[in-house]
């Protein structure tokens, strides 16, 4: 079996260090050979390309910008109204991942309006997020790139998140019907609204094409204390085989250098 990859997700990690190229070569001096963030864009562009390059780590996953976050905005794919702002931001996110190589780009599904109800805005907001998948996949598909969607617990982390559970997440894939759009799993997620992570990962692992972990309730180390037995989980995805990244995205309990001593035991990060 070949061993599973791990990613720092340095929107996570090494926040002792203000900028993101500083935390790309500190996750390199670490071990890891790949990186992942939620958003690059306020920072400066060929630096970023610099830093990337000279730590010789892979950049494998950015988000497409989130929107307004001081208005409430946590990404625009599923948002009635947002349509052009949506494509605007896959401009800038593919413009990023281009110059940096990077061949994942998770496109935020973002939140049920304010003032709104689910239930009552859900299909609008679906047959959005599938139209604008849609145009996405066809432009993603020219550049090699594969875009992902990912369910955000509303119980805990996000009332509001739009895409909240694999089955809606799997439901909305299979109306996009496009192979280079796929479900991006980050287990702490997965566990707060569903559970049943053995089998949904067995059922949903055809269409998954990224991995991020975290311990449940306190979103720390995996091998801090909590409900999840991620020995467990990642012999399970080296039994099937499973070749993407795992993405590191949690909040280390103290350093972050301190608390990687789980992560030797399972990978080739170093």
């Amino acid at each position: 079996m070949a061993p599973l990859k791990f990613c720092a997700n340095i929107s996570w990690l090494f926040t002792e260090l203000p900028d993101f190229h500083q935390r790309i070569t500190a996750a390199a001096a670490a071990g890891f050979q790949a990186v992942e963030a939620a958003w690059l864009y306020d920072y400066d562009l060929q630096q970023l390309q610099r830093a990337r390059e000279a730590a010789g780590v892979e950049l494998v996953l950015i988000n497409t910008p989130p929107g307004n976050l001081k208005e409430g905005d946590l990404g625009l794919g599923a948002v009635p109204g947002r349509e052009e702002e949506f494509r605007q931001g896959l401009d800038l996110a593919l413009k990023y991942a281009r110059a940096l190589e990077c061949k994942r780009i998770h496109l935020m599904a973002g939140r049920v309006p304010m003032g709104s109800q689910r239930k009552a805005v859900a299909k609008e907001m679906e047959a959005i997020f599938v139209q604008n998948l849609k145009y996405a996949a066809d432009i993603l598909s020219k550049e090699g790139i594969t875009g992902l969607i990912e369910p955000i617990n509303t119980r805990i982390t996000d009332p509001r998140y739009f895409l909240d559970s694999p089955h809606q997440a799997a439901e909305i894939l299979e109306k996009v019907g496009k192979p280079n759009i796929k479900l991006q799993m980050d287990v702490f997620h997965w566990q707060i609204m569903d559970g049943n992570l053995t089998q949904n990962i067995q059922k949903y692992l055809p269409i998954i094409g990224h991995v991020q972990v975290a311990q449940v309730p306190a979103r720390n180390e995996p091998d801090s204390p909590g409900e999840i037995d991620y020995s467990y989980l990642f012999n399970m995805l080296e039994k099937l085989q499973y070749q993407g990244y795992i993405g590191c995205e949690y909040k280390p309990l103290g350093s972050t250098q301190e608390g990687l001593g789980w992560i030797r035991g399972y990978s080739t990060h170093s």
